[in-house]
């Protein structure tokens, strides 16, 4: 009964059903330890202790920035050079823009001289004619929440392009690198209140701007979109296998019904198939009613004799 399941055709689709019900079971797997990683990453979050109780580590302790690093008290010395501008970025529900300074970071201590992107801080207003308030001079010694770089994803940065001179719409190592003649490090800080212990000419006016999450961390939409897209995998796995014994099903059905002589729905039908032959030896016609006229024809010339 079942030795339809060998023919080249079903060969095809037990292949299929063997490969795709593993492949759905996979990526539904996939999708829910991508939502467990978020929910840890969350919890994590939580248990973290206030920055404003963290000891500030050696900016080199922490590099590269990674889940874990991401929002630690970061320190380094240096020395600020060329200053820009980042519009459109909201705080506290206000639109205003970031103050971004480039930090030149001594060669020792694993720094390497390059430059470090630190926002000094957020002001309120329109960017345009804006320009920065003017860094401190001399060394200086800044603390600050470390943060990954920014990329076209990230909330509220600007890649539509066309920013005047002095601005950036994303805080990037990759676009900082282009507008500066030195290496600038893959990372960046957001300056916590009062960090800037020595030099004259400290920022005035300027609000200190919160650390974020790390991107692909915390229960936002997305970490919802991957349970749903979870259960759409296991579903998409129950219906290839429903699918599999519905075919296999149909086909049993339709071989029992050419056993008891049942004339199946989707049959072919024709002349051909019409006509076969009767246990008495005559002949049984059927089909179309060309035939049907002809032999009735015959039979009247018969009985005419």
């Amino acid at each position: 009964m079942y030795r339809f399941l060998l023919t080249p055709r079903w060969w095809g689709i037990n292949l299929f059903v063997v490969l795709a019900i593993p492949f759905c079971i996979y990526m539904g797997s996939w999708q829910l330890g991508r939502f467990e990683d978020r929910v840890d990453s969350h919890r994590s979050a939580e248990a973290a202790p206030d920055p404003a109780k963290q000891t500030a580590q050696p900016l080199e302790r922490l590099l590269p920035v990674t889940t874990e690093t991401s929002g630690e008290l970061a320190e380094v010395r240096g020395r600020y050079a060329e200053q820009f501008l980042v519009p459109e970025r909201k705080l506290d529900e206000q639109q205003g823009y970031y103050v971004l300074a480039m930090l030149r970071t001594a060669g020792t201590g694993g720094a390497g001289g390059k430059a470090l992107p630190v926002v000094r801080g957020w002001v309120a207003g329109d960017a345009r004619d804006a320009a920065p308030p003017p860094a401190p001079t001399g060394e200086v010694t800044v603390t600050g929440a470390l943060q990954a770089s920014e990329n076209a994803q990230t909330d509220g940065v600007h890649t539509a392009g066309g920013l005047p001179a002095g601005q950036v719409g994303m805080i990037s190592s990759a676009t900082l690198v282009n507008l500066v003649p030195y290496e600038v490090h893959d990372a960046w800080i957001t300056q916590s209140a009062g960090a800037e212990k020595a030099g004259p000419g400290a920022p005035n006016g300027l609000k200190p701007v919160p650390a974020v999450a790390p991107q692909g961390s915390g229960l936002d939409l997305k970490a919802f979109q991957n349970l749903g897209y979870t259960g759409e995998w296991f579903v998409f796995a129950g219906f290839v296998l429903f699918m599999w014994f519905r075919l296999v099903r149909r086909e049993v059905e339709a071989l029992r019904d050419l056993e008891l002589g049942i004339q199946s729905e989707d049959a072919p039908t024709g002349t051909g198939a019409a006509e076969t032959a009767g246990t008495d030896g005559t002949v049984e016609t059927g089909g179309t009613g060309g035939t049907d006229g002809t032999v009735e024809a015959a039979e009247a010339g018969v009985r005419g004799k």
